[in-house]
């Protein structure tokens, strides 16, 4: 979770992307819309990730109904939800952030864990209508993505990105997710690559990133004393427990 700030808002540096969300998505002005479209979203994450064959087709099946509808024209280019340059770009900023997100807050992982992480990422990509040989398989290429992608010219914060910005890093009610709300908003602005930081108009001070390294700290710490019912989500406790059973990882305590 503590990644998807910096996954969403490197997606809405893609002007394309930016226009699809703000012209298809009535988060922003549904007073609980972005805490239900959070809702949906991690829901379909999970199932996609930990459910059974059945519940991640379904769930797929929901997205491609909703892309299905997502289409129109941003000031001269069309744009498509499932237009494939754009949804290799949402995979590869969810893959990558989480990445960053869990070796910073959890530990870090070997390459080879990295690698695998980028393989079986991309293993539900046919499930959306998306080519896996599209997709980055290790580490090298993901990095290799990001960074082309990156000085590609082709990202730029635009004004509706820096709205939609606003909605997902102050979400109303103010008071509702707090504290939580606020350290998902400094761990989204840490993460940022400067350039895109400074595009949406993000401030980051010594001062900020000092509060930043005390957050890393608690989470660390919380997240290792954590027990499993604490520290997974309940479907990827029945998912592990199923691999477990199948003798493929060492069982949850």
């Amino acid at each position: 979770m503590l990644g998807w700030g910096r996954a969403i808002l490197l997606q809405f540096a893609h002007p394309l992307i930016a226009r699809a969300v703000f012209e298809h998505s009535g988060f922003r002005s549904d007073r609980l819309g972005g805490w239900r479209r959070l809702q949906r979203t991690v829901s379909a994450m999970l199932f996609l990730t930990f459910g059974s064959d059945s519940q991640a087709a379904a769930a797929a099946g929901r997205i491609n109904a909703i892309h299905a509808r997502v289409k129109g024209q941003a000031d001269g280019p069309t744009y498509s939800a499932n237009d494939p340059d754009l949804m290799r770009w949402v995979h590869v900023t969810c893959v990558d952030s989480f990445l960053k997100a869990y070796e910073l807050y959890v530990e870090p992982l070997t390459r080879a864990k990295r690698d695998a992480y980028c393989a079986e990422s991309a293993q539900g990509a046919p499930l959306l209508g998306l080519d896996p040989r599209w997709l980055p398989h290790d580490s090298r290429e993901l990095e290799e993505c990001m960074a082309a992608m990156c000085e590609s010219g082709t990202l730029r914060v635009t004004d509706t990105a820096r709205t939609l910005a606003r909605a997902v890093l102050y979400p109303k009610p103010r008071w509702l997710g707090w504290p939580v709300v606020g350290a998902v908003r400094r761990s989204t602005v840490a993460l940022l690559p400067p350039a895109i930081r400074e595009g949406y108009g993000l401030r980051w001070t010594p001062q900020e990133q000092r509060r930043f390294a005390r957050l890393v700290v608690v989470v660390r710490t919380l997240r290792a004393l954590a027990p499993s019912h604490v520290a997974h989500w309940a479907i990827a406790r029945k998912a592990m427990r199923r691999l477990a059973e199948q003798g493929a990882i060492t069982p949850v305590l």
